[in-house]
């Protein structure tokens, strides 16, 4: 995506200049950016139009590869600090502006905007891909169109790639020019792409963030530019066979694959690589697809191709937070797109690569500097974003998903809680006890759908955690074990139940245990996007997603299975098991609906994760419950129907 050529400033300066630039291949860049940006805007009209990118990964893998032939280098270092001066030219200028301009954009309209800065400045050292395949994201969740830096992941992909490859053209002598030095890198690309093709597969399968995100299952297809390169220098024919083939057939094939859905992601991303490889060997003069790739606006499209991928999403971002996208809206966004695209280009990416002012030493120390202050910056934008924010000041809070607490208290009861994400959630009614109540708290939380070290699933993530305690357990403690049900399985067996293994295990010390009853489940609840106005957001659909009818929370299949499952717990260990109804805490008995929205504060910061502001708010339910621990609360929360 971030691989172009250095176009000269009209597009036929010269006939030297014009036997080095393919101006059909910025056509190519902007095919695959407006694909990009048709899925972003809406998945309906094109589901597979983000194999845009993949289109990029190709095409930089070509002129990268392109760009180091014949090129003459001194030695090893020279080589290799004039290739990254290039891409410290090429990438870094446009991205320090747009992270630094965005990360305060975010601030404005997300009250809590702590995972966007960060992925923001992870995009800065190239390693947003990282982070977002740490946090378990899922590219194609709704929760990512809230992110203005998700779609960093694919520099990071392609700057890994810039790590590895010059040391494969130098060491394989097709960057010292050596007889068999193409011959060489052929065979040592040709058996990384086999294997990264094969791990892209098999991952896709079994892990796809592993496989989406991450540089080695994505190395094939940079890599098959690169052979489509070396391949035409040494076989001739190969290029002749190719050239035979109709390129607007190849185009538009690759139309139809793009219109293929989410569920064909691998047939799919292997058909548009080997397309796009072989649509830049086909694209001759003459040619219908040729014609219509270099026309002046395709062309000027392309060339702006990077800033563009970088502020589309911005802008479509900031949208969702504020005004919605609506048939009506798109082409004031679409405009806005191309506004700071072209600036970016005009102003930030063109001076810039041109420049001569510094040496290569100070190129890379100016970006290393650049980056670094950036990130400073972004480190301040974060700090002040309570002040930043537009919106009421009530709807900012502190939204944790907590990982572990260890907190010392004065009263000698300790808790010591055991969970999923949803343990995590309650983080701030655990601060709450231990600051105002004297609670010591042990909470250790791994979310349902992250493996667990060594594979484990949540429940013996639990009964491992517990083992840890067993020599130093009294009375005064309480084990405190909070699951969601919409983690249960369909089947007959209720994963619930294998939690019998820490109840047991706590009966037999005079320990009680704390189930948390399941909360109510808002299906594709975005509270921050959808549930509130402010000035900005003229067109807040407040009823949307944001209210659920009781009476279908209760008897939702899954949360009465957990239901039912608890009380047979506490039915088997009575004394031991304590229920606290945190579904009630949330919705009253005396209401028909459950809101997100309380009159005072958000009850949830998603879908089925309650807010700091909801976890604070039931300490004193939660009192209550501890007080009369000793008649075991056992019954349904609601009368049997």
């Amino acid at each position: 995506m971030s691989a172009v050529a250095n176009p000269p400033q009209t597009l036929y300066k010269s006939t030297e200049v014009k036997s080095k630039y393919r101006p059909e291949i910025d056509g190519l860049r902007a095919f695959a950016v407006v694909a990009v940006i048709i899925n972003h805007f809406n998945k309906d009209l094109l589901p597979s139009g983000y194999l845009g990118v993949d289109i990029f990964f190709v095409i930089s893998g070509y002129v990268i590869t392109s760009s180091l032939a014949g090129r003459e280098s001194k030695n090893f270092l020279d080589f290799v600090t004039g290739f990254y001066e290039r891409r410290i030219k090429r990438l870094v200028p446009p991205l320090v502006v747009f992270v630094l301009i965005t990360s305060v954009l975010i601030c404005l309209v997300n009250p809590n905007p702590g995972t966007d800065l960060t992925t923001g400045i992870c995009s800065l050292f190239g390693v947003s891909n990282l982070f977002l395949f740490k946090n378990s994201t899922d590219y194609f969740a709704q929760s990512t169109e809230l992110n203005p830096f998700t779609h960093t992941w694919s520099l990071g992909v392609e700057e890994q790639f810039y790590l590895l490859f010059p040391f494969l053209i130098w060491f394989s002598g097709f960057g010292q020019q050596t007889v068999k030095g193409a011959r060489n890198l052929f065979f040592w690309v040709g058996a990384l792409t086999i294997a990264s093709l094969v791990s892209f597969i098999y991952l896709y399968q079994v892990n796809q963030p592993a496989a989406y995100f991450l540089m080695p299952p994505r190395f094939w297809e940079m890599a098959a530019g690169c052979l489509l390169f070396i391949g035409f220098q040494k076989r001739t024919s190969i290029e002749q066979a190719l050239e035979q083939i109709p390129p607007m057939l190849v185009l538009a094939a690759m139309v139809g694959v793009m219109f293929l859905p989410l569920s064909a992601a691998v047939p799919a991303t292997i058909s548009v690589v080997v397309l796009s490889a072989i649509l830049i060997a086909c694209l001759k003069q003459g040619t219908g697809a040729y014609e219509l790739l270099t026309l002046e606006k395709v062309v000027y499209v392309g060339l702006i191709s990077y800033s563009l991928y970088l502020w589309h999403w911005t802008v479509l971002s900031i949208s969702r937070w504020t005004i919605g996208i609506h048939w009506w809206s798109a082409p004031l966004q679409l405009s806005i797109m191309l506004l700071l695209a072209s600036l970016s280009y005009r102003f930030i990416e063109t001076p810039l690569r041109r420049s001569s002012t510094f040496n290569r030493i100070g190129v890379v120390a100016l970006g290393v500097v650049s980056v670094f202050l950036v990130m400073l910056a972004a480190l301040g934008v974060n700090a002040s974003r309570k002040s930043l924010f537009l919106g009421g000041k009530n709807l900012y809070e502190d939204n944790r998903l907590y990982s572990s607490l260890d907190l010392l208290g004065n009263s000698g009861r300790r808790l010591i809680v055991l969970g999923d994400s949803h343990a995590g959630a309650i983080g701030a009614l655990l601060e709450e006890l231990n600051k105002k109540d004297g609670f010591s708290i042990k909470m250790h939380s791994r979310g349902a759908g992250i493996p667990g070290i060594n594979g484990e699933n949540p429940t013996e993530f639990k009964v491992k955690a517990l083992n840890h305690y067993k020599d130093n357990l009294s009375a005064k403690d309480s084990i405190v074990l909070v699951t969601n049900y919409q983690g249960i399985n369909e089947t007959d067996r209720i994963e619930l139940m294998d939690e019998e293994k820490v109840v047991s295990l706590a009966s037999h010390r005079d320990i009680s245990v704390i189930l948390f009853r399941p909360i109510p489940y808002f299906d594709n609840l975005r509270p921050y996007r959808e549930c509130y106005a402010a000035w900005f957001r003229p067109f807040a659909r407040e009823e949307a997603n944001c209210k659920l009818r009781r009476e279908r929370a209760l008897f939702e299949r899954k949360f009465k299975r957990v239901i039912e499952a608890q009380n047979a717990l506490a039915s088997r260990y009575p004394g031991t098991v304590i229920i606290f109804d945190a579904f009630s805490q949330l919705c009253p008995q005396l209401e028909k609906i459950c809101s997100s929205f309380d009159g005072v504060g958000y009850l949830y910061k998603d879908d089925d994760h309650i807010s700091a502001y909801a976890a604070r708010k039931m300490r004193g339910a939660f009192l209550k419950m501890l007080r009369h621990s000793t008649v075991p609360l056992t019954g349904n929360i609601e009368p049997e129907r």
